[in-house]
């Protein structure tokens, strides 16, 4: 039998069990009619079939459920006479499936259906032949569509009643195109009209549910017919209530004396009397969906109504979600206490009470926080399970070289270099990621690292290199003064040859680097993008180092690495990483804590003004420069808008050096300025050309001015502290005591209380942490995996959840890594789902 006739059969045996009530499909059987004459015209389904189909079902609500039967009986043995291939003999009720994947076989025993069935709230399109997945889509959420989760989530939203092509063009703006993203489309809030309150028990300021009878219903025009006020009074034996809606008079003819109705919303006051403005109401008869519940509110665009929404989302959630296959292992939600994919999914959306709803989220996050963690913990097994060469730094001669520095190494880099040592030496690739806070002396880690490859650990007859990469020129350019002086500088490391090759190097200059790369004479090169092109290649690459990782997209840093075969890896960051990120979004990697400041560093004094009091940081500026010293001033925007009532560093630039320091000379830096002309500011105010450098936040990162003293950043509220913490890292690098100034866009105490944390600590793994709390992960995560930006549920500042997921992830992971156990299939499936064709750093 063809694959249409299949999926009709099934129709109307759900119609059987439903007792005829034209409740197979949402909107009637007619709905058919929509997409399944065509699907049978392409399976060349007899064109007399077709029209006996839309003959019979055209009418087919208009009828008893007497007639309705016999309609279809005499359908389908129509159908059978004129069907060629013949399957066994029919019952007499039409032989249509049961609502399980599995189609019951003709003649076999269907067990009676239940008294109250739930109404199907969609005609699956094409069911023989699944549609191809889309990224995005319902296919990719961790309980997205796997081999036992029914095809139809794939269905677009047309096949619900009542959303047409407009409707569905308007939910796609809110990412919903399936069934499947409607199950996946949570709530952002709550409010719990759960708790009824007679009517004289109300206070003013009360959310909550009353129920009573309409006793009077009143429409009027107000300002000259402008407006329109619909007012109701209920009463529920205990007091009366006054309802007011506005510009909605057609509630005059919904709602009549007597009329027992169910209203929720905030409870006001108006001349001394309680009122209840513009509630949502439904009568007390209908499933109290809108009111007397916790109920669920959705965001929403344009054209799209709150309670539209929502009762679409019912239909699809309360069908679809108990047909799902949970991905989980039992095992698994057994011991991290957690509900199955089902009701979870059902309370959310609908929860029962605040325990249930807490419980649903729960087990959500969870399922995002466990995939991720899956995804890191392959990639750090893809990356140990290859060889790298051993690199074995002798005692004497790490000992050497660390005393042959002007400065002690601090506790934290000394466990920083041993940590990296045993990398190298352990025959596996090294990938560690480095993090200290400004200043902290992660340059020194990775020249040592560098002599290590080049030098000590590599043998007599081996040529092993070593490329460093920053994100900007001139952040390249000081590696390579900073780097040159330890590595090659009076033999201090050893390293015998030590270069820069920019985009802006002269083509000859480049020729002789990339010859020296190719012939092994260049050990250590430190570049930008420049070192990515092909032109460039090593004759031995052992240890790659990014500095600024999360600069850099994966497939540039994978560029780097293809240049060698399984090199070492280190990347570098001045970002603080809170640890619950530390644990997932780099979890892959190993991580060192530079968490001390070399002796003798000050810490940058710090204190936040309000805009009326600009004129002190000026004064201050006057004073820095006065004597010798340099100053940033730092906007958030590049030019001025009309929508906004930032300052713009164009336009300020100009009035600070006509009006503020006109006998100062005031440059300007912007990222709207081509790489070249960004390298020539920062040359001359790091030669001193510039007293005051007006900037937006391309200085936030390395940029080295040892004489800056000052950093003054306007509109200070629009920035993240991890941000304003880089910022303020630019000055104190020098032995003169610096400062930062925090003015924020207006005198607003809530949201300029957040910076008071700025003025607290110089700590930035603190900052990091409020950071993380009050903004979320977007600041730390750069251009890192696929599936971090889309997490809907789970919080990346919740470290119990993370620990928790992450213990069940190592545990799963140690028993079948490659999840091939029958029990793991699902959980494989859905895993390589959420991640897509996503690409980690070490992919």
């Amino acid at each position: 039998m063809q694959p249409s006739l299949e999926k009709l059969r099934k129709y109307f045996r759900l119609e059987y069990d439903n007792g005829y009530q034209d409740r197979a499909i949402i909107g009637g059987l007619v709905k058919l009619l929509d997409l399944w004459p065509a699907d049978a015209r392409n399976e060349s389904v007899p064109e007399e079939i077709l029209q006996a189909v839309a003959a019979c079902l055209r009418g087919y609500h208009d009828l008893t459920p007497e007639a309705r039967a016999e309609a279809l009986k005499t359908l389908w043995k129509q159908i059978q006479g004129q069907t060629t291939t013949r399957r066994e003999s029919q019952p007499d009720a039409p032989p249509a499936a049961s609502a399980e994947p599995a189609a019951a076989a003709p003649g076999q025993t269907i067990q009676p259906a239940p008294a109250r069935q739930e109404r199907p709230a969609v005609q699956p399109s094409r069911p023989a032949s699944p549609p191809r997945a889309e990224k995005g889509r319902a296919d990719l959420h961790p309980g997205g569509r796997t081999s036992q989760t029914p095809i139809a989530l794939n269905a677009s939203l047309t096949v619900l009643a009542g959303i047409g092509q407009s409707h569905a063009r308007d939910l796609a703006r809110l990412g919903l195109r399936t069934l499947g993203d409607m199950l996946y489309y949570f709530p952002r809030r709550y409010d719990d009209y759960s708790q009824l309150k007679p009517i004289h028990r109300l206070n003013y300021g009360d959310e909550v549910t009353v129920i009573g009878t309409v006793q009077t219903v009143t429409s009027r025009p107000v300002r000259a017919g402008a407006v329109s006020i619909v007012e109701v009074v209920i009463q529920d034996g205990t007091g009366g209530l006054r309802l007011t809606w506005f510009n909605q008079p057609w509630l005059a003819n919904r709602l009549h004396g007597g009329d027992s109705i169910s209203v929720s919303g905030k409870i006001d006051q108006y001349l001394g009397r309680l009122v209840m403005n513009s509630p949502d109401w439904e009568p007390v008869e209908v499933e109290n969906l809108h009111t007397n519940r916790i109920v669920p509110i959705y965001p929403l665009t344009a054209n799209v109504a709150q309670k539209w929404l929502r009762a679409r989302l019912r239909e699809v959630v309360s069908y679809w979600s108990p047909k799902l296959s949970d991905h989980l292992p039992e095992s698994i939600r057994s011991s991290a206490e957690l509900l199955n994919l089902k009701t979870a999914l059902l309370q959310v959306h609908f929860p029962d009470n605040q325990e249930s709803l807490r419980a649903a989220r729960q087990r959500l996050a969870f399922d995002e926080i466990f995939f991720l963690q899956m995804g890191v913990l392959r990639q750090k097994r893809d990356w140990q399970a290859a060889d790298a060469r051993v690199f074995a730094a002798p005692d004497d001669w790490l000992e050497a070289r660390i005393g042959s520095l002007p400065f002690a190494l601090t506790g934290a880099q000394g466990r920083a270099v041993a940590d990296i040592r045993k990398d190298l030496a352990s025959g596996k690739p090294m990938n560690r990621l480095l993090q200290g806070d400004v200043g902290s002396g992660k340059t020194v880690v990775a020249a040592l690292a560098a002599a290590i490859v080049t030098e000590a650990g590599a043998p007599s007859t081996r040529t092993s290199q070593a490329a460093i990469m920053a994100p900007t020129s001139i952040l390249a350019e000081q590696h390579f003064r900073n780097l040159s002086q330890l590595l090659a500088g009076e033999g201090r490391f050893g390293v015998e040859s030590v270069r820069l090759l920019l985009g802006d190097t002269p083509e000859s200059e480049k020729e002789t680097i990339r010859a020296g790369l190719a012939d092994g004479s260049i050990k250590v090169v430190i570049g930008t993008h420049a070192l990515l092109e092909d032109p460039v290649t090593f004759a031995d690459l052992q240890l790659t180092v990014i500095d600024e990782q999360h600069r850099f997209g994966v497939e540039q840093r994978a560029a780097l690495r293809s240049k060698a075969t399984n090199p070492h890896l280190l990347v570098m960051t001045a970002t603080p990483i809170p640890r619950s990120l530390a644990l997932t979004v780099y979890g892959d990697l190993d991580l060192s804590v530079m968490d001390e400041m070399p002796p003798g560093r000050q810490e940058i004094e710090t204190h936040v003004l309000t805009p009326r009091e600009r004129e002190r940081a000026y004064s201050l500026i006057r004073s820095q420069v006065a004597e010798g010293r340099q100053v940033f001033v730092i906007y958030p925007l590049i030019e001025e808008s009309e929508k906004s009532d930032l300052l713009a560093a164009t336009a300020e630039q100009a009035r600070l050096q006509q009006e503020i320091f006109p006998n100062l000379k005031v440059g300007l830096l912007h990222g709207r300025l081509r790489p070249d002309e960004k390298d020539a500011v920062m040359l001359r105010f790091r030669e001193g050309e510039f007293h005051v450098l007006v900037s937006t936040t391309v200085v936030e990162v390395g940029v080295d001015i040892p004489n800056a003293t000052v950093m003054l950043i306007e509109g200070a509220d629009r920035f993240g502290l991890a941000q304003l913490h880089q910022l303020r890292g630019r000055v104190g690098r020098g032995a003169a005591q610096s400062y930062c100034l925090l003015v924020p866009t207006h005198e607003d105490a809530v949201e300029n209380e957040r910076l008071t944390a700025m003025a607290e600590t110089n700590d930035g793994f603190v900052l990091a942490e409020r950071d993380l709390e009050q903004r979320g992960p977007g600041e730390f995560l750069g251009t890192r995996q696929s599936g971090y930006a889309g997490l809907r549920m789970a919080s990346l500042s919740d470290v119990r959840m993370i620990e928790k997921a992450r213990l069940q992830a190592q545990a799963l992971f140690e028993r079948d890594p490659d999840l091939q156990m029958p029990e793991n299939q699902l959980l494989a499936d859905a895993l390589g789902r959420f991640w897509g064709n996503g690409k980690g750093d070490v992919s």
